[in-house]
């Protein structure tokens, strides 16, 4: 990446940061003249989900070094919001609890939170809403703690899906191989295709999702011959990489033609694309030609590829 994109993008996220940063002071858990820190309210939330907690998992957990964390329990014991007490099975940890008025406490805060962002989201129409939590969650997939085996749903097409499919190939085959309209015009005649043929019981999609967010699709149509299946349209967002939903897509559309009365599975692909062809070939699938191919754009390989059952 050169400096002057770097740049464009740091600027990008320090905007971000500022306005998140003023949303953020919407949303404390007391607005600025509360009768509690943000540090307090974050320490009563603390405690209100595990009692009795060490005091040394609470400074990881808030980032507080020693003298800072000392003053600040300090204050809240005095208020008579939390108690201070020795671990009995070690004299030297220091365990904390929240007393009643410190549960009290930290319900009012809660509710109005609660109420605050409620209020926040409320300005929004639900498309948008769900919009928002999309793009929450993937900042938060991207620079917090990702979760190592995020929930895999594979399921049939919704309203807005297809169009969804036809939109990604587009921008990812744009972007990583430089195909042009030409490729994003036949995926969309592919979609229309599976469209029109619902009913049809010997042809399926399915979209596949990752914690909720769409991140793939495959189809299994109709091939060349009465008792040849085609695998069509398996795509993979880049942020799925690495959790085999393309494995468990390529199985799925595979299982469903042989469990249809098919006797063979066929695709075709183009030779660019090599983490595909390692799941074809993990599968069963042979190549059995190739020719040039230069209708998208670049000059490529378009290999085709078949199954036996």
């Amino acid at each position: 990446m050169n400096d002057a994109r770097l740049a464009d993008r740091v600027s990008a996220v320090r905007a971000f940061n500022r306005l998140y940063t003023g949303v953020i002071g919407v949303l404390d858990e007391g607005p600025a003249d509360a009768e509690y820190s943000l540090p307090e309210a974050r320490v009563l939330f603390e405690l209100a989900h595990q009692a009795p907690l060490p005091v040394t998992d609470l400074r990881k957990r808030l980032d507080l070094d020693a003298g800072y964390a000392s003053r600040l329990l300090a204050r809240l014991e005095a208020r008579g919001l939390i108690v201070r007490e020795r671990s009995e099975e070690d004299a030297r940890r220091q365990l904390l609890r929240p007393t009643a008025a410190g549960r009290d406490a930290f319900a009012v805060l809660n509710r109005r939170s609660t109420e605050q962002i409620a209020g926040l989201l409320r300005r929004f129409a639900d498309e948008d809403q769900q919009r928002l939590l999309t793009a929450m969650r993937t900042i938060g997939d991207l620079v917090g703690d990702r979760r190592r085996d995020p929930a895999l749903v594979l399921r049939p097409p919704r309203p807005g899906d297809l169009g969804w499919v036809v939109e990604r190939h587009g921008a990812l085959y744009a972007r990583e191989y430089g195909f042009d309209a030409r490729f994003e015009a036949l995926v969309a005649r592919a979609v229309a295709g599976f469209a029109e043929s619902h009913d049809d019981p010997r042809q399926a999609f399915w979209i596949a999702e990752l914690d909720g967010e769409r991140v793939g699709s495959i189809g299994c149509g109709r091939g060349s011959g009465e008792d040849t299946a085609q695998l069509r349209l398996l795509l993979l967002e880049p942020s799925a990489r690495g959790h085999g939903v393309g494995k468990r897509l390529v199985a799925e559309c595979v299982e469903f033609a042989r469990a249809h009365g098919y006797r063979a599975m066929e695709l075709w692909t183009m030779s660019v694309l090599t983490a595909a062809h390692a799941i074809y070939r993990a599968t069963g699938f042979e190549l059995v030609a190739e020719e040039p191919d230069d209708g998208f754009g670049p000059a490529l390989t378009r290999q085709f590829w078949r199954l036996e059952f």
